[in-house]
């Protein structure tokens, strides 16, 4: 079964005010496993040896696809000094989403990269790219014109899209390493995971067969406590993964 990280994301509001102290506070509450999103006042080498303090490992990072662009050997450095297993581009700015044909070379290039290095490389979805986009979606379109680019499914964003997520893990089995676990209220909510409307019986099920490697909690926006909301998710997986 797949193993349990978090997206620091989720917190970004108290990292931005006590850095160190978020993470220590993420140790505490249990997690072992992290997925950056920054560095905050760190190096990569200096923040590899605090993680490595907290009895924390950061398996992947989401990179700007601004960077994997134009700063690839520094990406590169950063992912081989924190001991990373994946690099993850987590966004597609709005201006860029009209060419997805530029999209896709881009992502080639940085896969070519990536994996020549020894890292595994992902795409993160959003909804919009559930869009139609020459008889496909355009996720469907982008991941068929980079066969060498895994997908980190959010699973809130594409059941927030009108899609099964179930039926997207099936169906990139073998391509879907990391999947991210967030839950949405019957309104569209943000919620923890196991308190929302999401199926996580039919969800776990197709990670397992689909070979998903590690469930990644994020809450995009928490109403309360975040540090309560990842615990609550984190509680969940572990009584059922």
């Amino acid at each position: 079964m797949p193993d349990i990280a978090l997206q620091m994301y989720t917190l970004r509001k108290p990292l931005e005010d006590d850095f160190d102290g978020t993470l220590r506070r993420v140790a505490e509450i249990g997690f072992r496993l992290i997925e950056l999103h920054h560095y905050g006042p760190y190096t990569a080498v200096d923040l590899r040896r605090r993680l490595d303090e907290l009895g924390l490992r950061a398996i992947s990072a989401h990179v700007p696809l601004a960077r994997l662009e134009a700063e690839m050997d520094g990406v590169l450095e950063e992912a081989q000094a924190l001991g990373l297993e994946y690099v993850v581009c987590p966004w597609l700015p709005a201006e860029r989403r009209d060419d997805y044909a530029a999209l896709a070379d881009v992502l080639a290039r940085a896969s070519e990269r990536l994996r020549a290095a020894g890292l595994g490389f992902s795409y993160h979805n959003h909804d919009f790219e559930f869009v139609s986009y020459e008889g496909r979606t355009a996720l469907d379109w982008l991941l068929a014109r980079v066969p060498d680019a895994g997908l980190e499914l959010d699973v809130y964003w594409a059941h927030h899209a009108g899609f099964d997520p179930v039926e997207i893990i099936r169906r990139y089995r073998g391509r879907l390493d990391l999947l991210h676990a967030k839950d949405a209220t019957p309104d569209g909510h943000f919620a923890a995971v196991g308190t929302g409307v999401l199926p996580w019986d039919a969800i776990f099920q197709a990670s397992a067969e689909a070979g998903v490697r590690y469930v990644i909690v994020e809450q995009d926006v928490c109403p309360g406590d975040p540090f309560e909301a990842i615990a609550t998710s984190l509680q969940y997986l572990q009584s059922r993964l």
